[in-house]
């Protein structure tokens, strides 16, 4: 099996600064894709930044700017970068990943994170 584990999130200040990780692990043979989503309740979850394995990126119009995303494949992580951070940015962050497994490594599969919480508040 694959496990995503996000790690980062918290409290901050508008106008602060955040760093979130996903670290995946397991049954990993290569991993293709990674993404940051977030929700707020009662919303869609919305992808906020995504990164391919070559590390292109691709981020909502809300956050081009103030955050950014990065991969390190040696360690199979992804992280987001999130400054001047607005009240509006306030909710729960997911990874996931595209992955494909040691056990049947011609076949790809998505999969999340538990969700971190961010919360920007004065």
């Amino acid at each position: 099996q694959v496990q995503l584990v996000e790690s980062g999130g918290g409290l901050v200040q508008p106008g602060g600064s955040l760093r979130l990780s996903c670290a995946a692990s397991g049954d990993i043979f290569r991993i293709y894709d990674m993404d940051w989503y977030r929700q707020v309740p009662n919303k869609q979850r919305e992808l906020v930044a995504a990164i391919t394995r070559s590390s292109s990126t691709n981020y909502a119009d809300s956050v081009k700017g103030r955050f950014t995303i990065s991969r390190d494949n040696a360690k199979n992580t992804v992280y987001l970068q999130m400054n001047s951070l607005k009240p509006e940015d306030t909710a729960v962050y997911y990874c996931n990943a595209e992955v494909s497994k040691r056990s049947s490594h011609l076949v790809r599969s998505v999969y999340w994170g538990q969700g971190t919480q961010v919360t920007v508040s004065s």
